[in-house]
């Protein structure tokens, strides 16, 4: 497969449809993805959430522990996460069949412990920075591709905000919406009319990587956007003296973005923006998904400033993120009205990354079906 992706995605008239159909495409389950903020789920307590279709139940035993299951009881197969959780143990809510972290049933109240059925399948689950992730494929690769950090969310010297929304688009237009950042034309009315430059573009079998630099041709800097950038700056230094430098990364499955302002640029330094985003499909035919993420600024010099400004801060991104959530619904609601993928596109960095995508990800039509079965007691 040549990298540029140029026989996955065909240059054809924008009345034709694509020979090949990223939107089938489905995200890899031997990858990790957040099903949940650490802090929704108590101490003996269940949630039920989904990927791709498929129920999993979370479980944190009193022990304090996640574990994951899937979210059928073995008997009738209701929704496990309606149960009763029991120290490390849960007991579906119908008939009280109880389940321990690896899914075997150890109890069937009126068999007794002798003539158990089999149980659920479980799942590899763990907590990072604050999110709960689950392992949705084999379990042989869970613990070489654990995410070790989630961005700048866990140092001191930023300040986070959570990212989350349920958006209702292929998480495909999601990786396609932050590497584009010729869309800024979008977002006129919150930061004037800005310019984006492609300065660079690299990708490799399992990531792509885009950098910018950006000049502003008319209106003026919301607050928001001057609370994330102009903080940097040293007392005395203009802004003439600045340039920036935006650099957006996908590491299938997950993105990032890093923003550095400065007279002399070292992208080996802190940057004064870090985000880090995740895509969880919700739907079999994933054309949905719960976008989790942390938007990490800064801290400036001068102490509690940019608490005292960070509700400008929350203004401006959410507005940005709610007109990114539109566009990308719009995008999806055309595909589901054309039946395929007519994009047709030319910016030579989402080309590079529409391929990393075909590449890593499984055809939906693939997708497992649902996994649980009934089990008769022996």
């Amino acid at each position: 497969m040549p990298d540029d992706g140029s026989n996955l995605i065909s240059m054809r008239p924008a009345n034709s449809p694509n020979a090949f159909d990223l939107r089938r495409v489905g995200a890899h389950p031997d990858y990790w993805y957040p099903l949940a903020w650490s802090d929704e789920l108590k101490p003996g307590k269940a949630l039920g959430k989904r990927f791709a279709g498929q129920p999993i139940a979370l479980i944190r035993g009193k022990n304090g522990v996640v574990f994951a299951l899937e979210d059928r009881c073995a008997h009738r197969q209701v929704p496990l996460h309606l149960g009763v959780v029991e120290g490390e143990q849960v007991k579906c809510h119908y008939h009280g069949w109880a389940y321990d972290k690896t899914g075997s049933c150890v109890d069937v109240p009126y068999l007794g412990k002798d003539r158990l059925p089999n149980g659920v399948r479980s799942y590899p689950a763990r907590e990072v920075d604050g999110l709960v992730f689950v392992f949705p494929g084999d379990p042989a690769l869970a613990e070489s591709r654990l995410p070790a950090t989630l961005g700048s969310s866990q140092r001191k010297d930023y300040k986070t905000r959570r990212l989350n929304r349920e958006v209702a688009c292929h998480y495909t237009f999601m990786h396609e919406n932050l590497f584009d950042m010729n869309h800024q034309f979008m977002h006129r009315a919150q930061m004037g009319s800005i310019k984006a430059r492609c300065i660079g573009r690299q990708h490799g079998d399992t990531w792509a990587e885009v950098e910018y630099t950006f000049s502003r041709t008319a209106g003026r800097p919301s607050i928001g956007e001057r609370v994330i950038v102009d903080m940097v700056r040293k007392r005395g230094e203009k802004k003439a003296d600045f340039s920036d430098h935006m650099r957006i990364r996908t590491d299938y499955p997950n993105q990032s973005l890093k923003v550095w302002v400065g007279r002399d640029i070292h992208l080996t330094d802190d940057p004064v923006l870090d985000v880090w985003l995740a895509y969880t499909p919700l739907d079999h035919e994933q054309r949905t998904n719960r976008t989790y993420g942390y938007l990490s600024v800064k801290r400036p010099p001068v102490p509690g400033l940019i608490d005292a400004a960070w509700p400008f801060v929350t203004w401006f991104t959410e507005n940005i993120f709610r007109e990114d959530k539109e566009i990308v619904e719009y995008e999806q609601q055309a595909y589901d009205a054309q039946g395929s993928d007519w994009n047709n596109e030319v910016f030579p960095a989402i080309r590079d990354l529409r391929a990393v995508l075909a590449r890593t990800g499984a055809p939906v039509d693939e997708a497992p079906a649902p996994l649980s079965q009934t089990f008769a007691a022996e």
